[in-house]
């Protein structure tokens, strides 16, 4: 698929290639081994020395077709799936850092990712510090230290809503010699590309938007190509010395652009797994066929939700970044001047208890912990996504207590609508 075809020929078309004969929708490869004539062909796989596909842990056909039509719509050089889309964040941060690195994190991240980072990598030997994304660069330079290997920040946080600022946190980054990580679930490539405002890496829960229908779990990593491992080579011997597990193979020098990705899959989904099943990616690419109309009516719907909110008198706040009153409006028209995504953060007056009455009332609109598929659902983070974090971790991360997290999905925005003001009547 060319760089000529817009983002919609690509959701329909990317990825799968047809030959004479073949399916013209992409098959499942639903098998775990692939056959060969001769062991020399065989070895020449597990060298790295051929392409091709020989055990569904490391790589298969059917993943191998939805990753790289991610890697289309994102404009990067190589992608792949995983298991989840906190696999995806692992494994990205974990691609390039061992015991004793570092990394910088925005604080206004998905709560089960600021636990990866904040808890669980530090078992590894991997440490994070938080920053608040919005401080002035100097502010957030005294994070870096000399074995900093990177820096992460999500498009738009979950749950918060807040913009980041990709073109300021790639300049940070790439002054202090690291790439920049960007999770993009939220946004998805159809409303904002960071590869283009200078990110490195792209990584997604693919559970979300791209899938669309609450029926898969999956993540996804993509590489821009466009970072220089050699020129910081010190920083990542991993993909610039020689692989002891490979004969001594260096990435840099053998993969060029697609370095990054290949170790990964070479390295990562070898010894640990975490590869998302050819089921799951063919109902990925289902998904992903209809993501650029989906993502055009979440964004409609959420818009006429949230200002019907913003005018509601049982209000007490609304974070939209497409409302003009948003302290991130002029963020998200500059990286997404086209729509956000269907997911609206508010409080309403009241105590908590009354925002567990309001939701307790909803009729069309369900309870449950997922966000951005293509039914309405809304969730009280403070209580289930984030009930892990501590008071202060949750003010760090940008979740008030009062935060109701609202996912508008594609039904009629008027049905929403109703339903939230029929639940609202039954606090007062």
């Amino acid at each position: 698929m060319t760089k000529i075809f817009k983002p919609a020929t690509i959701c329909v078309q990317g990825g799968w290639k047809p030959q004479k004969g073949e399916p013209r929708v992409l098959p499942i490869y639903q098998s775990t081994t692939f056959k060969y004539d001769n062991s020399e062909q065989m070895a020449r796989l597990f060298d790295l020395k051929d392409e091709g596909y020989f055990y569904s842990r490391l790589q298969n056909p059917t993943n191998d077709c939805v990753a790289s039509k991610i890697a289309q719509l994102e404009g990067g050089v190589g992608a792949i799936l995983t298991s989840s889309g906190q696999a995806a964040n692992f494994y990205a941060i974990f691609n390039i850092c061992e015991a004793g690195d570092h990394i910088v994190c925005s604080s206004t991240i998905y709560g089960g990712t600021f636990n990866l980072f904040g808890v669980t990598i530090k078992k590894l030997g991997i440490d994070c510090t938080f920053i608040d994304a919005d401080a002035p660069e100097e502010e957030i330079d005294k994070a870096f230290k000399p074995n900093t290997k990177a820096m992460f920040g999500e498009t738009l946080a979950n749950p918060s809503m807040d913009v980041l600022d990709i073109e300021k946190f790639a300049k940070i980054a790439h002054k202090h010699g690291v790439p920049l990580i960007v999770d993009n679930t939220f946004a998805t490539p159809i409303n904002c590309r960071p590869f283009d405002w200078g990110a490195d890496i792209v990584t997604h829960s693919t559970t979300k938007y791209m899938e669309g229908h609450a029926s898969t779990v999956g993540g996804a990593v993509v590489d821009s190509g466009n970072f220089d491992w050699d020129a910081h080579a010190d920083k990542f011997p991993g993909l610039t010395l020689p692989d002891p597990s490979y004969h001594g193979l260096a990435y840099t020098k053998a993969f060029g652009k697609n370095a990054y990705i290949t170790k990964m899959t070479a390295q990562l989904m070898r010894d640990l797994g975490s590869i998302q099943s050819p089921q799951n990616a063919f109902y990925l690419n289902l998904g992903l066929e209809t993501l650029h109309l989906r993502m055009l009516r979440h964004c409609e719907n959420a818009q006429k939700v949230a200002e019907w909110l913003e005018t509601n008198p049982m209000i007490k706040w609304v974070h939209y970044p497409g409302l003009k009153s948003d302290k991130y409006y002029k963020l998200a028209q500059k990286y997404m001047p086209h729509g956000t995504c269907g997911v609206i953060a508010f409080g309403i007056k009241g105590s908590r208890e009354d925002a567990i009455k309001f939701m307790d009332a909803l009729k069309m609109i369900c309870i449950v912990t997922h966000v951005a598929d293509a039914r309405t659902c809304v969730l009280h983070p403070a209580s289930h996504t984030h009930r892990q974090l501590s008071d202060e971790q949750l003010l760090e991360a940008g979740v008030a207590p009062d935060l109701i997290r609202l996912s508008v999905g594609i039904e009629d925005a008027e049905d929403i609508i109703n339903d939230l003001d029929q639940a609202m009547k039954k606090v007062k």
